[in-house]
């Protein structure tokens, strides 16, 4: 008897239309692989117009805004190694004073955990309603923000309890999320970001991101940090460095040898950025994933 729809989904990655946006995906770094923007991995990822600017963004909008540079040429870097549970389907991860938050997807298997990397242990958790696929998770003050798919609703808890606070909805998909300290940015999938407000959640501004005049599809969990927004492009290995003020890609990193090619067969794609500032290191890992690696990005 053949898998139902909803079956086939959970065993794949996790997007019915990633055929489709997976060719554009690949015309597009086709493109940008053709000015020698791919990388390497080393050894061995209110309205428009009224908020200001970051220093950051002012310099990088200044250098890059034309669309006709380069994105600049990144390795990574592991320091270490960390155990990751294989059952969880990896759609977004933060950093939160000294442990990780995971925000896990699937239907009847989403979940909200916070575990501790140098035992791997769950010290909190939490499952998702059934009818939720959970996706992109941001801490904001005291509370943590957590995206579903389809279902239109982004589930607020309690940063330590987990408790339950509220449901805010919003129109279209929920892919990543991250909070800069003053907005959300959210991914739906598509080439643009939506801005939106901390407390209401409504959208702010609406960013269109390209690289080198091409628009990057596939934009998936996000983890906003050093002034920059990190994502994944979903169904690759590719992790972009955008700009938060032009939608400009500043870099592309290759994550594609982080895993053995025995751990790679058992597990699905690349997805999960969390940002240290402590010690201004990322971690990143993947759905099904075995491993959590803490890295730094460098200038080959």
């Amino acid at each position: 008897m053949s898998a139902s729809p909803r079956e086939s989904h959970r065993r794949s990655s996790r997007k019915p239309g990633g055929l489709r946006r997976g060719r554009w995906l690949g015309l597009a770094l086709a493109a940008i692989a053709a000015s020698g923007a791919y990388y390497t991995l080393a050894g061995g990822r209110a309205g428009e117009g009224t908020l200001p600017r970051s220093s950051s963004e002012q310099r990088s909008v200044g250098s890059v805004s034309s669309g006709a540079s380069s994105p600049e040429r990144l390795r990574i870097r592991v320091l270490r190694e960390f155990g990751h549970d294989t059952t969880a389907y990896t759609q977004g991860l933060v950093w939160d004073e000294g442990s990780l938050v995971e925000s896990t997807g699937r239907y009847g298997e989403s979940r909200l955990r916070r575990w501790r990397p140098s035992t791997q242990d769950a010290v909190s958790e939490v499952s998702l309603p059934s009818q939720f696929f959970g996706e992109g998770l941001a801490v904001v003050g005291e509370r943590l923000i957590q995206l579903t798919w389809r279902e239109g609703v982004a589930l607020v808890w309690d940063r330590e309890t987990f408790a339950p606070i509220d449901r805010i909805s919003y129109q279209g998909e929920g892919w990543g999320l991250c909070y800069d300290g003053r907005r959300l940015a959210m991914s739906d999938g598509s080439d643009t970001l939506t801005f939106r407000d901390p407390d209401s959640f409504l959208s702010l501004r609406q960013l269109k991101v390209s690289s080198q005049g091409v628009p990057l599809e596939n934009l998936n969990e996000l983890e906003c940090a050093e002034g920059w927004i990190y994502a994944n492009i979903f169904g690759g290995d590719h992790i972009a460095r955008i700009d938060p003020g032009s939608g400009v890609v500043t870099a592309l990193i290759d994550a594609s040898g982080l895993l053995s090619r025995r751990e790679r067969d058992r597990a699905d794609v690349l997805n999960g950025i969390a940002y240290n500032p402590e010690t201004e290191t990322f971690f990143l890992t993947g759905k099904l994933w075995p491993k959590v690696f803490e890295v730094v990005f460098e200038t080959q």
